[in-house]
């Protein structure tokens, strides 16, 4: 082999690499963006903790909170439904009612800040609510209410979600969600 078909030949190796480090970025990215585009999908509820800014508003934007009744009340336009309906929907219906009499164009971005709480009930140590973090697990739910008790059924959980209840594996790869009730229930001996 001459000298330079071993130079070449280390160059398209090379290549290579950096094609698939350059592939892996991109697919890493695009994973990313599937994973914040299903955040944009989250249902909003009562406890929900915003952030609303208005651009250029300042008086506007702020931190709310929506009540019981799924309503938060926002500066000029008063109570607004936010219960139910999706961040993007949300939006949408600020933006609208603004522009109807009180701003031209607003633009407006809505961030959730902290979730609504879940509840934990049951066969364990500490039952009660508990605040929600993204990604959370069974495993970890109930850690935080400080394991199961001795009679625990320590194999499948019931969860209460959007007024459906359903069983499911009480481990790592059962995912909670805001608002959540979980029911740890007693084994048969």
């Amino acid at each position: 082999m001459t000298g330079s078909a071993m130079i070449m030949g280390s160059l398209l190796r090379r290549l290579a690499v950096l094609a698939l480090a350059f592939a892996a970025v991109i697919f890493g990215a695009a994973g990313a963006a599937r994973a914040q585009s299903a955040d944009s999908d989250y249902v909003l509820g009562a406890g929900d903790k915003l952030r609303i800014q208005v651009f250029g508003e300042d008086d506007l934007s702020g931190e709310f909170e929506i009540d019981g009744a799924g309503r938060l009340s926002f500066p000029l336009i008063g109570e607004v439904v936010a219960g139910g309906k999706t961040v993007r929907a949300l939006v949408n219906d600020l933006q609208a009612k603004l522009s109807d009499g009180y701003l031209r164009d607003p633009r407006v971005s809505v961030e959730v800040i902290n979730y609504r709480p879940f509840t934990i009930l049951g066969e364990v140590r500490n039952p009660g609510s508990y605040p929600y973090k993204n990604g959370m697990s069974v495993y970890e739910a109930v850690g935080l209410a400080g394991g199961f008790t001795y009679r625990a059924d320590e194999d499948e959980v019931e969860i209460k979600r959007d007024k459906q209840t359903a069983t499911y594996p009480a481990d790592e790869t059962t995912k909670v969600m805001p608002g959540d009730v979980i029911r740890v229930g007693e084994r048969f001996f």
